[in-house]
């Protein structure tokens, strides 16, 4: 069997870098984003948990570090936006698994929805947690 000489001469697969970025493209990008910042929301709670368990000055001090500077806030604020975004996508997809909205203009809107909704949950839930 022969290698192909001119296997280095071939066309590229195109990348993303020419496409126009449309609401569908966005969406499907942030909903991996989302689930890896939910990965990093995972281990930050294990390890508050696992703080709380070795005892109340560890708890302390770790409680301090994540939640007792600005930075930290918009941390967790970006978690909270992971999760309602990612939620929020799920059911997107499990509307488009029973064949519903699958047209382009409905897609489109699915994915509004999907920004607004993941934007307005995130707001809500945070003005929660600072009350309480």
């Amino acid at each position: 069997m022969t290698a192909d000489v001119n296997r280095g001469n071939r066309p590229r697969s195109p990348h993303l870098s020419i496409y126009r970025p449309h609401i569908l493209m966005v969406s499907s990008i942030l909903i991996r984003i989302s689930g890896n910042g939910l990965t990093v929301g995972i281990l930050l709670m294990l390890w508050w948990l696992l703080a709380a368990a070795a005892g109340p000055e560890v708890y302390a001090a770790h409680n301090e570090w994540l939640t007792g500077w600005w930075l930290a806030y918009i941390v967790w604020f970006g978690i909270i936006w992971a999760l309602w975004y990612h939620m929020l996508g799920g059911i997107r997809h499990i509307i488009w698994d029973e064949a519903i909205g699958l047209d382009l203009p409905t897609a489109e809107k699915l994915g509004w929805a999907l920004v607004f909704g993941s934007v307005a949950g995130t707001v809500l839930t945070s003005i929660i947690l600072l009350i309480v």
